[in-house]
């Protein structure tokens, strides 16, 4: 199975370098939209583009991802909500297993069926334990999952949830406070779990501004992904760039291990 990918994100986690996703939910953008995006992507040198959502609903996945990569060569991972936001033109997958959750469909189950797609795909599979987060509002992610997320306090629950999640095998961990979260995950909780796994992990869901996305680079974040707030304003991804790439390892504090 190829890494190539994951393999960039352990290098640039063992230097320390921090990344910045824009995620792309494909219900909500258009051709022109897209165009925009792309440019402003590669003007404030971009990592990754995600593409996907908990709902995605229109049938121009496909369309989508093309239109980026033959645009630029910024990678696109899809992050899907479901086995059918499968498309071969990605150049990876981030294969979610609801480890904060109790359901078992979306711990295994969808997993099974989606299992022969996903492996005729081509695609670069990266195991992901998924861990929602409470933002202080219901979102469509804890809607469709059917599931409660991570108190927002309980910084202990998801430490030991992301180390489980390291330990059953899972490449990256991605905390998620989901889309138009009213409150962001706290630096404290991103670094206790950053503190107790070797995996980068990968955090989103209510971050507004380059600030919260610097914070949570310094509180230990590998990958910061946006998406709700760029959608509202496009040209934030300058600033959230430069915010992202301007963290070093260094500068991140570290905390006593219990």
């Amino acid at each position: 199975m190829k890494q190539v990918l994951y393999n960039q994100l352990l290098e640039k986690k063992k230097y320390g370098k921090k990344s910045f996703a824009v995620l792309i939910d494909p219900d909500k953008v258009d051709v022109p939209a897209i165009d925009v995006l792309i440019k402003l992507a590669l003007d404030a040198q971009v990592d990754y583009f995600f593409v996907g959502g908990s709902l995605v609903i229109s049938t121009h996945v496909d369309a989508c991802i093309q239109q980026i990569k033959a645009a630029c060569n910024i990678p696109v991972v899809l992050f899907p909500g479901s086995p059918s936001q499968v498309s071969k033109y990605a150049d990876a997958l981030l294969y979610l297993s609801l480890i904060s959750g109790r359901n078992p469909e979306l711990l295994i189950g969808q997993h099974v069926v989606s299992a022969p797609l996903v492996k005729k795909s081509g695609l670069e599979i990266m195991p992901t334990g998924y861990m929602v987060i409470d933002g202080g509002a219901p979102t469509t992610v804890s809607y469709i999952s059917n599931a409660s997320p991570i108190p927002a306090d309980k910084a202990d629950i998801a430490m030991c949830t992301a180390m489980a999640g390291e330990m059953l095998g899972m490449k990256l961990i991605f905390m998620d406070a989901g889309s138009g979260a009213q409150k962001p995950i706290t630096e404290s909780m991103i670094a206790k779990v950053a503190q107790y796994i070797d995996v980068p992990l990968i955090v989103g869901g209510g971050i507004v501004d380059a600030e919260k996305a610097y914070l949570n680079c310094k509180a230990g974040a590998d990958i910061v992904v946006v998406g709700n707030a760029i959608e509202k304003d496009a040209f934030l991804i300058k600033d959230i760039a430069a915010a992202v790439h301007s963290v070093h390892a260094h500068e991140m504090p570290r905390i006593s291990k219990v």
